[in-house]
């Protein structure tokens, strides 16, 4: 199963987009059973980034992997990051 597609299923409330398409996923690693992923946010101070850390353990606990998520910002998160979709939907 690819991993990115399951974390679609992860949306971020504040604009409605699964936080693949907004470039928030940035690198998903398989270990056995341990699932790392690598993510950020739009901003340091998201008020909703427990949140969505939350939901991507969850998301990863329920495919039966050990969810390791690590938050970085570098490189900070910009509209750039979205899919190709995402920007030609949201952005004229």
């Amino acid at each position: 199963m690819d991993l990115r597609e399951a974390l679609k299923t992860v949306v971020d409330p504040e604009v409605g987009q699964n936080i693949v398409d907004l470039g928030l996923v940035y690198d998903v690693k398989v270990e056995g059973k341990r699932a790392r992923v690598t993510m950020t946010l739009t901003t340091p101070m998201c008020p909703i980034g427990g949140l969505l850390i939350s939901q991507v353990e969850e998301r990863l606990r329920e495919l039966g992997y050990e969810p390791e998520v690590e938050l970085t910002f570098e490189p900070p998160w910009t509209p750039e990051r979205m899919s190709p979709e995402l920007r030609k939907k949201i952005m004229p």
